[in-house]
């Protein structure tokens, strides 16, 4: 029942809700008995070892990285205007949570952009700059991923973008 993987040793991946991963293989494991293929991904960041069964990667929403034009499709959205609803924080704060763990860039940039404040703004509440932190972190990983950045650098472009497109 061997299935090819999409996907090989040292490809850069993407887990909805751990971002930006590296794949160190694919292998066979016995599980209570049954032979499962495994993709092992590497979280450098998090220090983790993920391992996704390869039949059930598409499901758990797995992807590889974002093509370039769908980064520029996220980096136009995050050069947007901001669309702050009106409602409660802790029903907003749901939200951006999900959109961040949607592991989708387009997504995951409408929260940074939400979320965005530039030094003029300073009233954000820790739990603000807390959603917007692990947003941009989100962001700024995939993104130095497909432009062959350092993240630190990723994250700076990226807040450059913002203060440009706010002045």
């Amino acid at each position: 029942m061997s299935q090819k993987s999409a996907y090989s040793k040292g490809d850069f991946v993407v887990y909805p809700t751990h971002g930006v991963g590296k794949v160190l293989g694919v292998e066979d494991q016995e599980i209570a008995g049954q032979k499962i293929e495994l993709i092992i991904i590497e979280f450098d960041k998090d220090r983790m070892t993920l391992r996704v069964p390869v039949a059930k990667a598409d499901k758990s929403g797995l992807r590889k990285l974002s093509s370039p034009e769908m980064m520029k499709s996220a980096l136009k959205t995050l050069k947007g205007k901001s669309r702050v609803r009106r409602t409660m924080w802790s029903r907003r704060a749901q939200e951006y949570e999900a959109k961040i763990n949607s592991g989708d860039p387009v997504a995951i940039a409408e929260v940074v952009r939400d979320l965005f404040r530039n030094a003029n703004q300073p009233d954000q509440s820790y739990s603000e700059r807390q959603l917007y932190q692990a947003a941009l972190d989100r962001l700024a990983r995939e993104f130095a991923a497909v432009e062959d950045l350092g993240e630190e650098e990723a994250a700076l472009k990226l807040e450059e973008m913002m203060e440009k497109a706010a002045a």
